[in-house]
């Protein structure tokens, strides 16, 4: 059977790797198994220097601010990722942020003065959000669904004219601004992440954003968002980078890592995975096309909160490598990490998975012209459904 690619391997980049910074208790699944995983500085500061020296690129610092699917503490994720920023040397952080809680040129100042005292390395991940009780708790005003991403993309023209436009303002139907000179104004822009499975955040990540996180998924699945986000992308003259969200258990055969991914389910916090599916499922439901975040996710999807047992990445080192490759061939430019000891297993990552990565990432661009590295990486059957998705009529996948 013959493949293509929508892009030759040989102009692909090399795929990044981020973590999940675990600034909130409980660890990275909703488990009772034993995690050798904190939420205090010292750890995640050691974690980060880990991370850094081990390969990753990115770390994302999660935002949270009452007790929920099990996080019954939480620190606060723009100081938390600042803090980690200062104690790292290359690592960029993400600071996830709702708008509803944040005036945006309060924020553009933060952000811009991060930048400043950390080499440019601070990015930003606008999430939208289906806390609904939070918000409320907390004194926010909750927007129906669609209006919540409306708000967001407010939020990030805020955030780039304040850092780029002397004089600037804004009337929207969600934020104002009078005339603002902004001093100073950074030398590089923070990058902007944002999710959301919906038609509303698809768009919004086509308009306005630089990445977009996908929850975790098959090949096929990620195919399709890639598809479709980058082909709104491209009707705005744009063009966007994916992240996809996986949660890794790496072991020296793959009947252990089955062994622990199965031990994680079987121990599941019932109560509290049926809890957070319900809040999110509601959540999901109320966007307009009903496709929302974890919309069609199953109790065992949830137990990682953000599906990413579905991404697939259970097994030996080579097999994890040759399924990250699989997803990079389709368009994704970032995995987004879950690990259940976090700390050991970005270290165990770092040193078995990633160079393997790299081997084949140079294998396949070093092929002869004309030869298909799907076939050749032994990916044809794992990657057939996905390829179909992006030979499409109107797929545009951004090189």
């Amino acid at each position: 059977m013959s493949t293509s690619l929508p892009r030759p391997a040989s102009e692909l980049a090399p795929v990044e790797f981020a973590y999940w910074v675990p600034n909130v208790s409980g660890g990275l699944v909703v488990s009772n198994l034993p995690q050798r995983t904190s939420h205090e500085p010292a750890y995640n500061i050691e974690t980060a220097r880990a991370a850094e020296k081990a390969g990753f690129t990115y770390a994302l610092s999660q935002v949270r601010y009452a007790a929920s699917y099990g996080a019954d503490a939480q620190h606060e994720s723009t100081s938390f990722s600042l803090a980690l920023l200062l104690a790292t040397e290359k690592l960029k952080v993400i600071a996830a942020v709702h708008p509803y809680f944040w005036p945006p040129v309060v924020l553009a100042k933060w952000a811009a003065t991060a930048q400043a005292l950390t080499n440019d390395r601070l990015c930003l991940n606008v999430v939208s959000g289906w806390f609904k009780k939070e918000a409320l708790d907390l004194g926010a005003q909750w927007l129906e669904h669609d209006e919540r991403y409306e708000q967001s993309e407010e939020f990030i023209e805020i955030l780039r004219g304040a850092w780029t436009t002397d004089h600037f303002a804004f009337q929207g139907k969600h934020f104002q601004v009078g005339d603002v000179n902004f001093r100073p104004q950074p030398d590089v822009l923070p990058e902007v992440f944002q999710g959301g499975n919906s038609t509303a955040a698809r768009q919004m990540a086509g308009r306005v954003s630089d990445w977009y996180f996908m929850n975790g998924n098959t090949p096929e699945g990620v195919a399709e968002q890639v598809a479709q986000v980058g082909g709104y992308a491209a009707e705005n003259g744009r063009t966007i980078k994916f992240g996809l969200n996986a949660f890794a258990v790496v072991r020296e055969t793959e009947a252990e890592a089955v062994e622990v991914l199965d031990a994680i389910i079987a121990n599941a916090d019932a109560d509290k995975v049926n809890d957070f599916g319900n809040a999110v499922k509601e959540a999901g439901q109320a966007a307009k096309d009903g496709k929302g975040m974890w919309a069609d996710s199953e109790f065992k999807d949830l137990v990682q909160y953000n599906d990413g047992f579905r991404t697939g990445l259970i097994g030996t080192p080579e097999q994890v490598a040759r399924r990250v490759l699989a997803f990079r061939l389709i368009g994704v430019d970032l995995v987004l990490l879950g690990f259940l000891h976090v700390k050991e297993e970005i270290e165990a990552f770092g040193e078995t998975v990633i160079p393997r990565v790299r081997e084949l990432e140079a294998e396949i661009a070093a092929l002869p012209e004309g030869t298909d590295p799907v076939a050749h990486l032994g990916l044809t059957e794992e990657l057939a459904s996905a390829l179909e998705v992006l030979a499409r009529p109107g797929a545009v996948v951004p090189v």
